[in-house]
């Protein structure tokens, strides 16, 4: 099965209310692990939790950005927006890292934001309940910038967050801590913006002849055209091909 049709069919159950079909996804000891409740849910275990979670919500799931695959591996981020009228609440995001054994996962990973929080708390307990305090976030910061920017970790195309919580030698969900609440955004967008710098570097660089825009795009680290096309424009405003007629050296 591709990756873009396993997530399809995850997605089309969590729509349908269908928790045996979510659970389906695992295999027989597959797990599902709820990161923000670091709750790990055995697949039977699984749609009776489901079955509970969804007799009381009643949202609608969509893919956001592109679904990143690779050997065994899947991650993609999810929007989840409100089914009913009267429910005035804004859209929230998550982002989920399968790892498979055929065409099963034996876990799935569920990172999100919980949508309610008490505003008065401060970062520091926050973090201090996760046993991340601001000493450790700036540190795994420390060490996140060095393999971006002296390693270019962004450019391994396969990258993904257990990959890179590995490489920086960090738990996973404090990785996505040190990644949202550090630098204000996404694992996705932050992987992105390295992506599309070097990018911007490539476009205006004075070789003869110039790389062709596809080329770029996989070579900073993109699955597809269409994916580099979609970040570019969103980062930059244009298409790149329109940048580096803008930015053209003399």
């Amino acid at each position: 099965m591709r990756a873009s049709d396993f997530v399809a069919s995850y997605i089309e159950a969590w729509n349908h209310r269908d928790a045996q079909g979510i659970a389906d996804h695992l295999t027989k000891d597959g797990i599902y692990y709820d990161v923000p409740s670091e709750l790990h849910h055995p697949k039977p275990e699984l749609i009776k939790y489901l079955a509970d979670f969804f007799s009381h919500n009643q949202h609608h799931y969509s893919l956001a950005g592109e679904v990143v695959s690779g050997e065994n591996t899947i991650a993609f981020q999810y929007r989840v927006d409100a089914e009913a009228d009267e429910l005035s609440e804004p859209p929230s995001f998550g982002a989920e890292f399968v790892t498979l054994e055929g065409e099963q996962a034996v876990q799935i990973a569920d990172y999100y934001k919980k949508p309610v929080e008490l505003k008065n708390r401060s970062e520091a307990d926050k973090y201090a309940k996760s046993g991340l305090n601001e000493e450790l976030l700036e540190s795994y910061k420390v060490e996140l910038t060095g393999l971006m920017e002296n390693e270019q970790a962004y450019l391994n195309p396969s990258l993904t967050l257990p990959k890179l919580s590995s490489m920086v030698r960090c738990p996973i969900n404090h990785l996505s801590q040190v990644i949202n609440a550090g630098f204000g955004m996404s694992f996705f967008d932050y992987l992105n913006s390295y992506r599309i710098d070097e990018a911007k570097r490539l476009l205006t660089d004075n070789t003869d002849p110039q790389p062709a825009i596809l080329t770029v795009a996989f070579e900073v680290g993109f699955n597809s055209n269409s994916a580099f096309y979609s970040a570019f424009k969103r980062s930059c405003g244009q298409t790149p091909a329109y940048f580096r007629q803008e930015n053209k050296k003399f």
